[in-house]
């Protein structure tokens, strides 16, 4: 059987696509994430299956969120095909002010990360009460 190489310049190019999108195991791409408020809090999921919950790491630095998962290769396998990337993945979210830094929790279920980032009461919405002013009465001269 043989096998003809031919240059394909769309096949070149859409191979490149892919690279910068999924990573290439020398550089994994960035873990994709969804963001949303819900009430008082808002919610983060980072997509990081495969990994060791143990390698997880999160960090809140001058209001940003750094969430870090590695993922080792298994090195006593006879590999056929490997193209998950392995290595260290990072992503950095900015928090913005007004939450309260002390009440975030994560989970890690199903290859998914959750962080929940509650709102400061000092940042809740608040209603203000307005006084009213006691009439007074205009002088006559």
């Amino acid at each position: 059987m043989v096998f003809m190489l031919t240059f394909d310049p769309f096949f070149r190019e859409f191979d490149r696509l892919t690279q910068q999108a999924l990573g290439t195991i020398a550089r994994p791409a960035v873990m994709p994430m969804d963001a949303w408020r819900d009430g008082d809090q808002f919610v983060v999921e980072f997509d990081v299956p495969g990994i060791n919950p143990e390698s997880l790491d999160l960090k809140i630095e001058d209001d940003v969120l750094t969430v870090t998962a590695e993922r080792t290769a298994e090195s006593d396998r006879n590999w056929l095909v490997a193209e998950r990337p392995v290595g260290v993945f990072s992503r950095r979210v900015l928090l913005g002010r007004g939450l309260d830094a002390d009440k975030i929790q994560a989970q890690y279920h199903d290859g998914v990360l959750r962080v929940t980032l509650p709102v400061a009461e000092t940042a809740k919405p608040r209603k203000i009460a307005v006084e009213k002013r006691a009439e007074q009465k205009a002088i006559s001269v």
